[in-house]
């Protein structure tokens, strides 16, 4: 979801990842002979249809419409880039909508936890069926990053970023309650609670903000307390989505609401990044782009970053990322053309100075992305899991929202919610 998604503690600001566009490194050089492909040689314009859930005043979307988009269309004569904006859960049900249709765009950039779903509809091209020279594209891309398109042994997307999420906590705050960094989900809890209260001014300060109660938000407690959404052939809930483990980490979130020590999800709740920004947030999880967020928009802020805190099983956030993925419908020639620039180094570079982790090998270890030191990421990731990988996740994770905010509430009890919880998860991953 829109990823907490965070490596060394420096990334360049969004002004400056516009200010350094020129210098991101440069895009491989297009042979004459490639630009005079067939397609410009028809002597008529293509226009590729790219749809993207980048916030439209993001530096990720400056990025894309004043760099990388005239960079390609540059380089490959003939064939024009509409990139259309959409908000995440907007492009979700945009795509299924258009699907019914047959208005799909020629290309995408999804979540990689919706790939899954739109495969099962029959939407998605397996590329490495139609294109020719898949392997060696996707042989330049991370592969635990790639491992995100595969289904069954088809892969239905290139890797386009990756990511997880880590602690970010107030120094001030911390220093001030005169309690050390949480390194275990006991410690976390103590220190969500006593950092939780009145400020100076009079005003509520939680120790810990969770923006959603999905399973982006709720799996790292899930995991790292031992429990599980399903089986790990993903074919039950029942056992594990209401294991006593499971059952345990929703406890802890509940209880720490019901003392107001979190909060975040709720319909008026401070933004994630004003509340952390203004000391209203004591702490967060979120991914690497919220370094890039916090630079631009509270540039004194005092934190830092550490792993997720270790329960029970361990320190297991989730795996996040994006792929770019292809139609059915799409005019596959300039379609494949335009995923290759995206996952290529020049595109991969520019995009990680806006605070986007990098798939491509050669983007990594270029000095420039470097700089912007990734490290604490991607060390969590080496033990990230990824939400089921399902036809039905989508609204699976919706139930399961639906859930924990009854539970919150106070409208369920946690055993029995969860029981008939995976029940009905039983019944998605049957069908």
């Amino acid at each position: 979801m829109k990823m907490t998604k965070k490596l060394p503690a420096i990334i360049l600001t969004a002004t400056l990842c516009l200010a350094a566009l020129a210098g991101c490194g440069k895009s491989p050089a297009t042979s004459e002979s490639a630009q005079k492909s067939e397609i410009s040689a028809t002597g008529k314009e293509i226009t590729l249809n790219f749809w993207h859930h980048y916030s439209a005043q993001s530096a990720e979307n400056e990025t894309l419409m004043k760099d990388l988009i005239p960079t390609f269309e540059k380089e490959n004569p003939g064939i024009k880039v509409n990139a259309v904006s959409h908000e995440w859960a907007d492009l979700h049900e945009k795509i299924l909508i258009s699907a019914k249709s047959q208005t799909l765009p020629d290309v995408a950039r999804l979540d990689s936890a919706w790939i899954p779903e739109f495969q099962k509809m029959g939407i998605l091209v397996a590329l490495n069926k139609q294109m020719s020279d898949y392997q060696a594209v996707a042989g330049n891309l991370l592969e635990s990053a790639m491992s995100t398109a595969r289904i069954g042994e088809d892969y239905y997307g290139l890797a386009l970023n990756t990511n997880t999420k880590i602690l970010f906590y107030n120094k001030k705050a911390l220093q001030e309650a005169g309690i050390d960094v949480p390194k275990t989900m006991d410690e976390f809890t103590a220190a969500c609670q006593k950092l939780a209260g009145q400020n100076q001014a009079g005003q509520q300060v939680w120790g810990y903000n969770e923006p959603g109660l999905s399973g982006w938000n709720l799996c790292p407690f899930i995991w790292s307390h031992g429990g599980a959404i399903t089986n790990p052939e993903q074919t039950k809930a029942t056992g594990y989505l209401n294991s006593s483990e499971t059952v345990a980490a929703i406890q802890m979130l509940a209880e720490l609401y019901q003392k107001n020590a979190i909060t975040g999800w709720n319909s008026g709740d401070i933004p994630m990044t004003d509340g952390f920004g203004t000391g209203r947030y004591a702490m967060i999880l979120d991914g690497p782009w919220k370094i890039a967020e916090l630079k631009g928009a509270y540039p004194e802020l005092a934190y830092e970053t550490a792993p997720l805190p270790t329960g029970n099983a361990g320190s297991f956030s989730v795996l996040g990322g994006e792929d770019i993925s292809m139609f059915t419908t799409a005019n596959q020639e300039p379609a494949w053309k335009f995923m290759q620039f995206m996952t290529g180094e020049y595109a991969q570079t520019a995009m990680a100075k806006c605070g986007q982790i990098p798939v491509n090998k050669q983007a990594l270890a270029s000095d420039s992305v470097k700089q912007a030191d990734f490290s604490p990421f991607l060390a969590e990731i080496k033990t990230a899991k990824s939400r089921p990988t399902v036809a039905a996740w989508s609204e699976i994770d919706s139930e399961l929202s639906a859930t924990v905010a009854a539970i919150m509430n106070g409208e369920k009890e946690v055993q029995a919610a969860l029981d008939e919880l995976a029940q009905k998860v039983d019944k998605k991953l049957a069908e």
